[in-house]
């Protein structure tokens, strides 16, 4: 059990914010697993979103989504001609 004020104050915050993380980081992956049992470019683009959007609330790098996003298109071996996001 925290003693201090501060810790308890952590303790409450941390709780608060994981309740908002778990959603995201369970989103990204269910997300991996949909595109590795069903690639396609739909998949693919919910997945990019997914970890686009754990990107921006800070749960996970920019350096270690990028690594993620390569892995899972090597793996499903999706060929793109167009990228998911409308830039080409």
């Amino acid at each position: 059990m925290p003693i201090t004020k501060s810790a308890i104050k952590k303790q409450r915050v941390d709780k608060r914010r994981s309740a908002i993380n778990e959603p995201i980081r369970g989103r990204v992956k269910a997300a991996i697993k949909i595109v590795r049992s069903k690639p396609s470019t739909e998949t693919l683009a919910q997945f990019y979103a997914a970890i686009d959007r754990a990107v921006a609330k800070k749960l996970v790098s920019k350096r270690t989504a990028a690594r993620m996003k390569a892995r899972v298109v090597k793996a499903t071996k999706i060929k793109l001609t167009k990228s998911p996001f409308g830039k080409n």
